[in-house]
């Protein structure tokens, strides 16, 4: 690598910083280019050897067309993860050329570490689960306005119970008000809310015929076996995780989640915090709601006993396995600390019998 010439990229919607480290030397060759496919060419064509090019940008909102784009010319280029940059304490100015001129530096270095960068088939799966997951999103928040709608006129659910269920909808939906524009107001937020229940279940139906198609057919089964997983959290998991065996350890993997607590240890004082969140946001979500399961004592029923129906009796018996190990820790954690601390431990520990199960380490 002492002959290899290293690029920092800082792109942008409408343009990139270059930074250009050569071999032998700390100067910095430093320019902006626009953000388009041939000024990406024309800017790797100045260099006789791809093969001695190492280039890098963080990962952001544009996405990986840029890595895709400098691989296809031969030019290796490692897509790095914001969050573990190295950053100067000291540091108080911030600009496109330093940022560039900091990612040459430090992955000639070394110091910086890349992320994953999905196929485009697989990128294209996550976005669809990702776009429900926004769509769930934007469903709660017209149930909420919808509730503050009939707040405000003092419209009350005569039943037991006010929840959100098939009742109230329909009883929302024969809802009348005495002006005209307040049922034209009420009318547009029905609509919206419905609109979304609508796409909802058009994308469940989508994601759901997927899982029973390859490559998802068969991982999705297996993480299936586990309590508290069922398809959409398992396909979920396989599209933003990818590739499980990248992980050494089941703790590489919780570190990943990001569930595993914080720490700040010096000399012999010792002292953690909460959970680091510096993980994937979408696998934790994921995790903690599954991990609500095991507030219940270990048993095999329902939908839990069809799922198992096909598995192998070493994956039936590091289901059961889960189950119990993850019902004792929510209780006992659960009477120190109270049950949200507790269903974020059994979260996290969930994290590594996934990592077992996907990569055959099932030994318990």
């Amino acid at each position: 690598m002492n002959e290899c010439t290293h690029i920092g990229l800082d792109v942008h919607k409408d343009t990139i910083a270059v930074a250009v480290l050569r071999p032998g030397t700390t100067e910095v060759d430093e320019r902006v280019i626009p953000n388009t496919p041939e000024a990406v060419r024309r800017l790797l064509r100045r260099f006789p050897d791809p093969t001695l090019l190492h280039a890098c940008y963080e990962a952001g909102p544009t996405g990986y067309d840029t890595h895709r784009l400098v691989t296809s010319l031969g030019v290796a280029c490692d897509v790095i993860a914001p969050s573990l940059i190295p950053r100067r304490s000291g540091a108080r100015v911030k600009t496109d050329r330093i940022d560039a001129r900091n990612l040459a530096r430090l992955n000639r270095a070394g110091e910086l570490t890349p992320v994953r960068v999905p196929t485009t088939a697989e990128e294209a799966v996550r976005d669809l689960i990702r776009v429900r997951e926004e769509v769930k999103s934007d469903q709660r928040v017209a149930r909420q306005r919808i509730r503050s709608f009939l707040l405000r006129h003092d419209k009350r659910y005569p039943g037991a119970s006010d929840k959100w269920s098939q009742r109230f909808e329909v009883w929302a939906r024969a809802l009348t008000f005495d002006e005209p524009l307040a049922q034209e107001a009420f009318a547009q937020l029905v609509g919206a809310y419905f609109v979304r229940d609508a796409q909802l279940t058009a994308m469940a139906r989508r994601i759901e015929e997927l899982a029973t198609q390859e490559p998802f057919a068969g991982p999705v089964a297996r993480l299936s076996a586990l309590r508290g997983i069922g398809t959409l959290s398992a396909m979920t998991i396989l599209s933003e995780t990818c590739d499980f065996s990248r992980f050494p350890t089941a703790g590489s993997y919780m570190a990943f989640t990001g569930l595993v607590p914080s720490e700040h240890s010096s000399g012999t004082s010792k002292h953690q915090g909460s959970i680091t969140k510096t993980g994937n946001r979408h696998i934790r979500r994921v995790l903690v709601e599954a991990a609500w399961a095991y507030r219940h004592a270990p048993a095999v029923r329902g939908k839990l006993k069809d799922r198992l129906a096909g598995q192998g009796p070493d994956v039936v018996a590091y289901s059961w396995a889960a189950q119990c190990r993850l019902h004792g820790t929510y209780r006992k954690i659960t009477a120190r600390k109270g049950s949200h601390t507790a269903v974020v431990a059994t979260a996290r520990e969930l994290s590594g019998f996934i990592w077992g199960l996907m990569t055959g380490n099932m030994g318990v």
